[in-house]
């Protein structure tokens, strides 16, 4: 048999080569073909489960697959996590990922991935500030007059918290060190029954998320003293920022999607292009509104930044708090 010619040869390879990419590229096309989980690591009806269900339906409705939530809670959302970071990197599991993996980071000592190594962005959906809201029995209407009452009674004002290290702690711990106040951390398996209680007046203050907030603080049953992004919420327009009073203070959930490092580029440009018209989309961006988000529209690599910055930022916190999980 003769061998092929050197231009032959060459042809030859420059094909093969080119096989992968062509692979590739029509894997991206015919994605999705089956069925998409999106791993929520907490119970239904928290803010990264409701942002998990508006993206799905959205993806679903553009995609022509079901993209399914399903929730794995536990372990301050690491179960979750580590279902994703072990499936394969085929996008067909994506993990709703926002401020529980940014603080777990480094609140936990010992986890069998590396959150920033072991998730890649896909894309940023929105940024939710929280609510500093007090029990309307607290003689406090604003910040200052929160913090002059605070100062004038140092350990006598009971903070909820939806559980040691949750955001709605390290929230509160930032605003503690920042403020200069000292507030009594008391922690709570999960918004709901700390939110009882300060309703109740067990406890005086909390930071809690908008999206379970709204309610209460339109009935008049909290008093919400200021919000924590740099801007005001659009469900909120006549509540400050903590900011305005405490220079440099500014916190936010931001939530997005991720996927299995080595997931292919392909189908997280997809997957990030169509996030990205959803966040475009008027009715999204009206629901948002109701729900004090603000969309958070970018690349992948965008998003990466963000939650490298969110990790960094919090491991500051987590560190200087000494808190350590339940």
């Amino acid at each position: 048999m003769k061998l092929p010619h050197r231009r032959q040869f060459l042809q030859l390879a420059t094909g093969a080569a080119a096989l992968p990419a062509i692979s590739q590229v029509a894997r991206a096309q015919t994605y999705p073909s089956r069925p998409v989980r999106i791993i929520v690591g907490f119970a239904p009806g928290a803010s990264n489960d409701i942002l998990a269900r508006l993206m799905g339906q959205w993806l679903s409705d553009h995609l022509g697959q079901a993209f399914l939530v399903e929730n794995r809670p536990g372990a301050g959302g690491n179960i979750g996590t580590e279902a994703v970071v072990r499936a394969a990197p085929d996008g067909y599991t994506l993990l709703m990922a926002g401020p529980p993996q940014a603080i777990n980071a480094t609140l936990y000592d010992k986890l069998s991935f590396n959150f920033i190594r072991d998730i890649a962005p896909v894309a940023a959906i929105s940024r939710e500030p929280s609510v500093v809201v007090v029990n309307p029995s607290v003689p406090a209407t604003t910040i200052p007059e929160f913090i002059a009452y605070a100062k004038a009674n140092p350990g006598k004002l009971n903070m909820a918290s939806a559980g040691t290290g949750s955001l709605t702690h390290m929230t509160g711990q930032l605003f503690k060190i920042m403020a200069g106040v000292d507030l009594v951390h008391v922690p709570y398996r999960g918004s709901a029954p700390a939110a009882t209680d300060l309703l109740g007046g067990q406890v005086q203050v909390m930071f809690l998320s908008t999206i379970a907030s709204l309610e209460y603080i339109k009935a008049g049953k909290l008093r919400a003293l200021a919000v924590t992004t740099d801007r005001r919420s659009q469900a909120l327009p006549d509540v400050p920022t903590v900011g305005e009073f405490v220079p440099g203070y500014e916190t936010g959930a931001v939530y997005g999607l991720g996927a299995p490092k080595d997931t292919p580029a392909e189908i997280i440009d997809r997957l990030n292009r169509e996030i990205n018209a959803a966040l475009a989309n008027p009715k999204i961006k009206a629901r948002f509104g109701e729900l004090g988000s603000a969309a958070l529209p970018g690349s992948a690599a965008d998003f990466g930044k963000l939650m490298a910055a969110e990790t960094e930022k919090w491991a500051k916190v987590v560190r200087f708090s000494g808190a350590k999980p339940d």
